[in-house]
């Protein structure tokens, strides 16, 4: 299906206004509904699940040590948008089909409101998980100025119900970052990337079987999803027109499997000024970003002397990734700024030297070095099965580093793929990475290095949550655990990997 690209406005979502705010906090209520939302004027509406009735959901906007409580509020219908498989770990038919959790990505939060992936609770706390403890969630919000995201979490179903809309942006403000004169207001846009797969009818595709149908199943998960067509902001190749000036953009990764790698065809630089928990230490220019699911960048761009120009943003990476199918015409093109709207009044922000102090974290703060693998399973239907230490979901909890301590968690890539790896409540820092030989770890469970220490790309030089783990490669981040305590999970982002069975809880003990 052919959509004209580019005729389309980008959407900006809006910030939601709270119930209430006083000195002690701010209190928001959200909810989950079912409506139907225009992804293509080309298209008949779409059936979408979005928060506030809004697919991305409306942005939330919070300061650094803020209180925040939000009620979230499960209004969905009892029947699922999407097919289910009720083979995969907490979609059994034990369970409702239809539940939701919410996950603050990035968030500094106390386990009880993280969005637990057994948390979930049904329409009008109905029925709930066996780890669910309170309908409204309580944020500290202990971060420096970043742009983290929410969305569904529920075990199981998570590629569903983030696919069928359940995400939006949840950006942290200070003054500090506000005092260096950043591109801010409507300068300043959160762009959400996603790819999906459209019906003529306009309603949204998941397949319900992989390419080779397992035989005995009426539904099966996917080894990953890719979709034919890109949406930012929940538009299919949008638009948007700019001023030629300086603007903020707030890139993030909002896919099921799919890895982006965006350029410009103007061939400028784009300034990227963070990472995904927050500024980095100086601006680097950069003419291509690459980004795994549940990632962030923020860039700025600037379209002066520009006017009457358009600037394609482009997308070249394969999937899988990194060793694929190359990209089409239509998962080529990300979406297109037009520089056409007049100057409003002269462009004084900045682009700022230094941006925020960075200290790394010394290796000899570490009390412990974890081993830790990204491993190929298979399950009784003969599917693939993605696994973290060769254990499932189900395996009693191994990784239980104590409050107050610093680890080294080294991700051992024993398959073919880039992996995003998530660390829910806490940030880290990425120390390198170095090919090694698998067989040879396969057999003898030795690490036997084959290439030189590979320090992290320029890019990712900053306070992280999510790390792309190469195939063949050991990625080693640090980790100082100094906020909470309690149950947690630390994950792959592509969702269908997560959902089978790539995730595992892990507990920070007092």
């Amino acid at each position: 299906m052919r959509l004209t690209p580019f005729i389309d406005e980008l959407p900006v979502p809006s910030v939601l206004k709270p119930q209430w705010k006083n000195t002690h906090g701010t209190y928001y209520e959200v909810s989950m509904t079912e409506f139907r939302q225009s992804l293509h004027s080309e298209l008949p509406d779409t059936t979408v699940w979005g928060y506030q009735g809004n697919y991305p959901g409306p942005t939330i906007e919070v300061e650094s040590g803020e209180t925040v409580w939000i009620k979230w509020i499960n209004s969905l219908p009892s029947k699922h948008l999407l097919p289910i498989d009720h083979t995969v770990h907490g979609a059994h038919r034990d369970v409702p089909d239809v539940r939701t959790v919410v996950h603050v990505h990035g968030a500094c939060v106390e386990w009880e409101s993280d969005g637990y992936p057994e948390a979930w609770f049904t329409r009008g706390f109905a029925e709930t998980g066996r780890f669910f403890r309170k309908e409204i969630h309580q944020y500290a919000n202990c971060n420096p100025a970043s742009t983290h995201w929410y969305h569904d979490h529920a075990l199981g179903i998570t590629r569903l119900n983030m696919y069928a809309g359940l995400v939006g942006f949840y950006l942290i403000r200070n003054s500090r970052e506000r005092a260096m004169n950043l591109p801010s207001g409507k300068y300043d846009v959160p762009l959400m990337i996603q790819d999906k797969k459209l019906n003529a009818d306009g309603s949204l595709y998941y397949p319900r079987q992989p390419e080779q149908p397992v035989a005995g199943l009426d539904v099966s998960i996917v080894p990953e999803f890719f979709g034919d067509t890109l949406l930012v902001n929940g538009k299919v190749h949008p638009c948007l027109r700019v001023e030629p000036r300086k603007y903020r953009f707030r890139l993030l990764n909002a896919a099921n499997s799919r890895f982006f790698r965006l350029k410009l065809d103007s061939g400028q630089l784009m300034y990227q000024i963070a990472t995904d928990d927050g500024l980095m230490k100086q601006p680097v220019g950069v003419t291509e970003i690459l980004l795994s699911p549940a990632e962030r960048a923020d860039v700025i761009i600037d379209f002066s002397n520009l006017q009457g120009q358009k600037i394609l943003m482009t997308n070249d990476a394969p999937v899988p990734f990194p060793d694929g199918e190359p990209v089409d015409e239509s998962t080529g093109r990300v979406m297109q700024f037009q520089i056409t709207l007049p100057l409003s009044h002269i462009d004084t922000s900045v682009i700022p030297a230094r941006l925020a102090p960075f200290h790394k974290i010394s290796e000899r703060a570490a009390s412990q070095v974890r081993l830790l693998t990204l491993d190929d399973a298979t399950d009784r239907y003969g599917r693939e099965r993605l696994l973290l230490n060769q254990r499932g979901w189900e395996a009693p909890v191994t990784e239980t580093p104590k409050f107050g301590t610093t680890e080294i968690w080294s991700l051992i890539n024993t398959t073919a793929d880039s992996h995003p790896i998530h660390l829910h409540l806490v940030h880290f820092q990425i120390l390198d990475r170095r090919d090694f030989d698998v067989e040879a770890f396969k057999k003898e469970k030795k690490i036997y290095y084959t290439g030189p220490v590979l320090p992290p790309d320029p890019q990712e030089c900053g306070w992280k949550d999510t790390i792309r783990a190469d195939p063949r490669q050991v990625t080693r981040i640090i980790v100082h655990f100094s906020t909470f305590t309690g149950l947690y999970v630390w994950h792959c982002h592509m969702l269908e990997h997560e959902d089978y069975e790539m995730m595992r809880p892990y507990l920070i003990l007092r």
